[in-house]
């Protein structure tokens, strides 16, 4: 209890204080730096700081084994703080409470989290990415049947929810066209065209639940936000027309690498992280406002909606169903349109992060949620492996 207790002292005592994307979708001719470099230098401008002022810095890639020494020699930084931890697609938010910590230690005073990757524009083949992860990334019990990761792995846990609660075909396609429906609102959505339930059951099967509308995009992108003390947030904002984004909780789990391994293919980590996350900020879900969840495959979403305590675990289909979380349903889901619309350049975390910050400061246009005061962000890493929860929220909302 005392640990948790000591959690809940950090809530909302840190502030993100600029955030920004670049080359979302195709951005040819740069490198994962370069991307990385462009986001960068735009959140540290939209916090109204230079990169003199950045001390400590949190990036992680799957590209390279020591990513973080070559993004601080070409950003130029001297950081006193530093995070290079890897988890996957989650790792971005992940690295908040660290970066907390460092911030409310005297470590830092301002924590770059940043991330880029070209995989679209990639001059290298994905079948030399397949081998490369096998190489770096061995997962003994697995590999030596070629299953088609990470595809196979959760169109395995689609195929048990679909079997163990009865959610449909149609369910998880109204994830996907979900998604898309909140792309169209999104001028810096890659796929803004029109999609049915029909489009995604009709698409070219991938892996025996999901079909090719069922899986992220494969896009560059880099995105970028920079975190600050909350008294020292507050102090700027007086001269500043975005207002601080206060970070209420934050957690991480991790209970398996492959899904072999998982205890149960319907329940992830999430349902520790998002449980920690919710007491840290003292929230429930029915108070969030909107939701921002790493949707890398359709169940994704109606997973993470049941372990986050959104619905019950086995209802998430029937959640999700009819519109249920597009725009003008019962709950904003991926508001920007997720990594099935919107951008997935290897690792999506960073961008959950970026769009519920832009919906706390109301910087959305058509889709902006109105009146927005709280928002999570969640992340996934892996095979449904690693999970990290983040509740955030405007100045309102501490």
């Amino acid at each position: 209890m005392n640990g948790m207790n000591d959690l809940r002292a950090l809530r909302g005592q840190a502030a993100i204080v600029g955030a920004a994307t670049y080359g979302c979708g195709e951005c040819p001719g740069h490198s994962d730096l370069e991307l990385l470099a462009h986001a960068a230098h735009a959140a540290v401008a939209d916090a109204g700081l230079t990169m003199a002022d950045i001390d400590g810095i949190a990036t992680a890639s799957a590209s390279a084994v020591m990513w973080s020494l070559p993004v601080i020699e070409y950003l130029g930084l001297n950081p006193r703080y530093i995070d290079a931890t890897m988890l996957g697609g989650s790792s971005f938010i992940a690295h908040l409470l660290p970066a907390i910590q460092a911030l409310q230690a005297g470590r830092c005073r301002a924590v770059l989290v940043c991330y880029g990757s070209a995989q679209r524009s990639a001059t290298f083949g994905r079948k030399e990415i397949v081998h490369l992860r096998r190489f770096l990334d061995p997962q003994p019990y697995e590999h030596p049947y070629e299953p088609a990761l990470p595809v196979s792995a959760y169109a395995l846990a689609a195929s048990r929810h679909l079997h163990e609660f009865g959610t449909t075909r149609e369910q998880l396609a109204d994830v996907a066209v979900a998604a898309r429906a909140w792309a169209r609102l999104n001028p810096e959505a890659y796929q803004r065209g029109p999609l049915s339930r029909e489009d995604v059951m009709a698409a070219r099967m991938i892996s025996d639940p999901l079909t090719v509308r069922d899986c992220c995009l494969v896009t560059d992108g880099a995105g970028a936000f920079v975190l600050m003390r909350a008294n020292e947030a507050k102090a700027r904002a007086k001269d500043r027309p975005k207002p601080p984004v206060y970070v209420l909780g934050s957690a991480t789990a991790v209970w398996n690498r492959q899904i072999s391994s998982m205890p149960g293919l319907t329940v992830t980590a999430a349902k520790q992280s998002g449980a920690e996350a919710f007491g840290m900020a003292g929230l429930t879900p029915a108070e969030v406002d909107v939701v921002q969840l790493y949707d890398a495959f359709t169940i994704n979403t109606i997973l993470f909606l049941e372990d986050l305590g959104f619905c019950p675990k086995g209802e998430g289909g029937r959640f999700v169903a009819d519109g249920a979380i597009a725009p003008g349903g019962r709950l904003p889901v991926n508001t920007n349109g997720g990594g099935l619309s919107a951008v997935h350049p290897g690792m999506y975390g960073i961008f959950a992060v970026i769009e519920a910050v832009r919906q706390l400061r109301g910087e959305c246009g058509e889709r902006q949620i109105a009146g927005a005061t709280t928002a999570l962000a969640h992340g996934n890493g892996g095979m449904l492996s690693s999970q990290a929860t983040a509740l955030l929220g405007t100045e309102a909302a501490l």
